[in-house]
């Protein structure tokens, strides 16, 4: 039995002992489904909550003279977890592939980045591209992750959605842009603009318990941007990266930062959609 077919079976039993109680007033059911709800999103941040977990753990405890580097570590526990992952069907195939690619092109811009100094790795270690240590395309991998759990876990619909290939070319040129900024006009408003643009009718459907639920889908972009921004506040806390106000000491990320982890978080969206078609919901 996959570990995905045991924590589904966990999940039914816990609900067989449940429901009765929930489904004694609409206040316990409200409150049963938030937990589902909660559950879900837990189950989801698995890969992102384990790497951030390794991060904290090893900023606290890793001896520095220890033979193998905090870095190098990261890059090899990661990719235990990516392959956990694939291993217990957590995860599937096809879904590792576009975050395959979403973790190139992250560590392609992690590259560039980097040699223009806007933010450094500070710790040695032999795993590494010019800058960039290996683990860091891991934290882009783990945001398409989530999306990709989540909108299974979920069963996302979606009403009024864009035609596919204007997302995509959004997205593209919201990831040229983090390239070109640095030696011509920075159009980033422009692509915030076009994204409220395209998606302004549009609404996701999701299902915590039984109940399909929605919301604006330009809401579901901003607060997953704000967690990312708050996972990054985490990781540059644990030192794993730091940016140059941050080298005399640890400061919070500036919510400027919002903005490019939007636009980043686009791009793997669009990556995943190319697994997970956006559908409509179910006629009633």
């Amino acid at each position: 039995m996959s570990l995905n077919a045991w924590a589904k079976g966990r999940l039914l039993a816990f609900d067989a002992v449940a429901r009765p109680w929930a489904e004694r007033g609409r206040l316990r059911a409200w409150g049963y489904e938030f937990l589902r709800f909660g559950l879900k999103q837990a189950w989801a941040c698995l890969f992102g909550g384990a790497l951030l977990a390794l991060l904290i753990a090893t900023r606290l405890w890793w001896p520095e003279d220890f033979a193998l580097s905090r870095y190098d570590f990261l890059v090899l526990a990661a990719l235990a977890l990516q392959v956990f992952l694939l291993v217990t069907r957590l995860e599937r195939w096809d879904e590792a592939l576009v975050i395959l690619v979403f973790h190139v092109v992250g560590t392609a811009m992690e590259v560039f980045k980097t040699a223009q100094g806007s933010w450094i790795y500070p710790e040695t270690s032999l795993l590494r591209i010019g800058g960039v240590p290996l683990f860091s395309g891991f934290m882009y991998a783990a945001i398409g992750s989530y999306i990709a759990r989540i909108w299974r876990l979920m069963e996302f619909r979606f009403v009024a959605y864009p035609p596919p290939w204007a997302p995509a070319l959004l997205a593209v040129a919201a990831y040229v842009n983090f390239f070109t900024h640095h030696y011509v006009t920075d159009i980033r408003n422009v692509l915030f603009v076009l994204s409220v643009m395209l998606f302004a009718r549009t609404w996701v459907q999701f299902t915590p318990d039984r109940t399909p639920r929605r919301m604006p889908l330009l809401l579901g972009f901003v607060l997953v941007a704000l967690f990312i921004w708050i996972a990054e506040n985490v990781g540059t806390f644990a030192a794993a990266w730091t940016y140059p106000d941050q080298r005399a000491g640890w400061r919070p990320v500036g919510l400027g930062k919002l903005g490019a982890w939007y636009l980043l978080m686009l791009l793997s969206f669009v990556l995943v959609s190319c697994v997970h078609r956006p559908r409509p919901p179910a006629p009633d």
